[in-house]
C-alpha cells in the first residue's frame, strides 16, 4: 500500500527466555506501584506522623500533580529522543537504577513533620521515572514480539506485573508482619529497592541497543517539541486511527485506573472492611487480574486486542453497575462483584498496549509510546472527579445527613467506562490498519533512515 512503511514489530520470534527476561522487568518495576504507592508508603506518608491528615494529603496531592504534569510534558519527548539516537536499553537502565535507588532512600523518611517534604519528593520522583521507564520499557515490546504473538507477550508482561507486586508484598508481610510499624514501612523500601535492581538484571543481559550506523543530529528540546507537534499533526493528516485510538484509550485507561484507585476506598467506606480485609482483597485482586491478564494475552492474537478491549470494558460496565445497584448486600457483594472486576481490568490494560505496538511503523516506538502516556495523563483528572461528581449527586437523593452516598461514585467510574467503550467503538481494528503511514519529512528524523 502507498504511504506505508514496515511495523516496528520482528518479523521473527524471540527465543521465550528472551520474551520471559523482558517480561521480568514489569515484575521487578511493580513494587513502586503496589506497594509504596497503593498499599504502604503513601498511606504511611498520609498518617498523622507527618501532621494533620487533610493537610498532608492536599500536599501529596499537589506533588502528585506536578509529577504528573512533568511526566505529560517529557514523555514523548524523551521517547522520540531514544527513537533517534538507538539508545533505548541505556536509558532503561538507567532509569530502573535511579528507580530501585529512590525506592531504597525512602528508607530515610523518618515519621516526623519535618521528613514529610522529603517523602513526597521522593513519590514524585519516583513517579516520573516509572512513567519515562515505562515508555521506554513499552516500546521495547517490538524486540520480543510479532504481530502474531503480541497480544500474548504484552499479556505475561503485565500480568507478572501484577503477581510480581503481590509477591513482594506477602514477602513483606511474612518478614515483618502484617501490621506496619513506622520501622517496618522503612524497611519495606529496602525491600523494594533491592527486589527492582535483582529482577530487572535480565531484560538488560537479553536486550541490547541497536544503534544505527549514522546517528540522526542533535535538536534540542525546542527541536523535539517541533517534532513532536509535527507527528500529531501527520497523525491527524495520514493516521486518523491511530490519533482516535489515543483519545478512546485515554479514556478507558483513565477509567481502568479509577476501579483499583477507588476499590479499597470503596470497601472500607460502604461495604465496611476493616484495613487487614482491604489488604487480602488487594491481594486476591492483583493475584486474579495477574492471572486473567495472561490468558487473555493469548485470546488477544487470536480475536484481536480491539474485541478484548470492549468485550472487557462491557464487562466492567455491567459488574461495577451491579456492585451499585446490590450494594446494600453487604461484603459478600463486593468481594464476588468486585474480584470479577479484577477478571477484565489488566486485559483491557494489556490489550491496549498490544493494539498500538501493531500500529507503530519502525523507529518510532518511543515516540508513539511517549505520547501514550502523555494522552493518558492529560485525562487522568477524569476518573476522580466523576467519582466525586457522582457522590455529590448521589448525596441529593439520600434520606438522612448519616446515610452514606459513597456508593455513588461508582457510577462515575462507570460512565468514564462507557464513555471510553463509546469512543473505543469507532477505533479501527489494527489488522486493517496494520501500520501508520511516515511522510518524508518525518521520516527524515528516523536515524535508520540514513543508513
Amino acid at each position: 500500500m502507498p504511504g506505508l512503511t514496515p511495523g516496528a514489530l520482528s518479523a521473527t520470534e524471540a527465543p521465550r527466555s528472551r520474551v520471559i527476561s523482558w517480561a521480568l522487568w514489569d515484575w521487578g518495576t511493580q513494587p513502586f506501584a503496589t506497594v509504596i504507592t497503593t498499599f504502604v508508603f503513601s498511606v504511611y506518608l498520609t498518617s498523622s506522623a507527618f501532621g494533620p491528615k487533610d493537610e498532608v494529603t492536599m500536599k501529596l496531592a499537589w506533588a502528585t500533580g506536578l509529577a504528573g504534569l512533568l511526566i505529560a510534558l517529557l514523555a514523548p519527548v524523551l521517547g522520540q529522543g531514544a527513537d533517534r539516537t538507538g539508545k533505548r536499553m541505556f536509558h532503561l537502565r538507567w532509569q530502573t537504577w535511579v528507580l530501585a535507588a529512590i525506592c531504597a532512600a525512602m528508607y530515610f523518611v523518618a515519621p516526623a513533620p519535618e521528613y514529610f517534604l522529603l517523602g513526597a519528593a521522593l513519590l514524585g520522583a519516583g513517579n516520573v521515572i516509572s512513567e519515562i521507564a515505562n515508555v521506554n520499557y513499552y516500546a521495547a515490546i517490538d524486540q520480543v514480539s510479532t504481530p502474531r504473538n503480541v497480544g500474548r507477550v504484552s499479556g505475561l508482561g503485565w500480568g507478572l506485573g501484577y503477581l510480581g507486586g503481590i509477591a513482594i508484598l506477602l514477602l513483606i508481610i511474612a518478614v515483618r508482619g502484617s501490621e506496619f510499624g513506622p520501622d517496618d514501612v522503612r524497611v519495606a523500601m529496602l525491600f523494594c529497592g533491592a527486589w527492582t535492581l535483582v529482577f530487572t538484571v535480565p531484560i538488560f543481559v537479553a536486550l541490547k541497543d541497536r544503534r544505527p550506523d549514522h546517528v540522526a543530529p542533535k535538536i534540542g528540546i525546542l527541536g523535539s517539541y517541533r517534532e513532536l507537534f509535527r507527528s500529531i499533526k501527520w497523525l491527524a493528516r495520514t493516521a486518523p486511527n491511530t490519533l482516535f485510538f489515543y483519545i478512546a484509550a485515554a479514556l478507558f485507561r483513565d477509567g481502568l485506573a479509577g476501579v483499583f484507585t477507588f476499590g479499597g476506598v470503596l470497601a472500607a467506606g460502604t461495604f465496611g472492611f476493616a484495613f487487614s480485609e482491604v489488604v487480602m482483597f488487594g491481594v486476591a485482586a492483583n493475584v486474579i487480574a495477574g492471572v486473567a491478564t495472561i490468558g487473555f494475552g493469548l485470546i488477544d492474537d487470536r480475536i484481536g486486542p480491539k474485541t478484548v478491549i470492549l468485550t472487557s470494558l462491557v464487562s466492567l460496565i455491567a459488574l461495577g453497575t451491579a456492585i451499585f445497584i446490590f450494594h446494600d448486600g453487604g461484603k459478600p457483594v463486593f468481594w464476588a462483584l468486585g474480584l470479577a472486576m479484577c477478571i477484565f481490568v489488566g486485559p483491557a490494560q494489556s490489550a491496549s498496549r498490544s493494539f498500538l505496538a501493531r500500529l507503530i511503523p519502525e523507529g518510532h516506538s518511543g515516540e508513539m509510546f511517549g505520547l501514550y502516556a502523555t494522552t493518558g495523563r492529560a485525562v487522568s483528572f477524569l476518573a476522580p472527579t466523576m467519582f466525586g461528581v457522582a457522590i455529590a449527586v448521589g448525596a441529593t437523593f439520600t434520606d438522612s445527613a448519616e446515610e452514606s452516598a459513597q456508593h455513588w461514585g461508582i457510577l462515575g467510574i462507570v460512565l468514564v467506562l462507557a464513555v471510553g467503550f463509546v469512543f473505543a467503538l469507532f477505533v479501527k481494528d489494527p489488522s486493517k490498519h496494520p501500520v501508520v503511514a511516515v511522510p518524508p519529512e518525518v521520516r527524515s528524523m528516523d536515524p535508520r533512515r540514513h543508513q
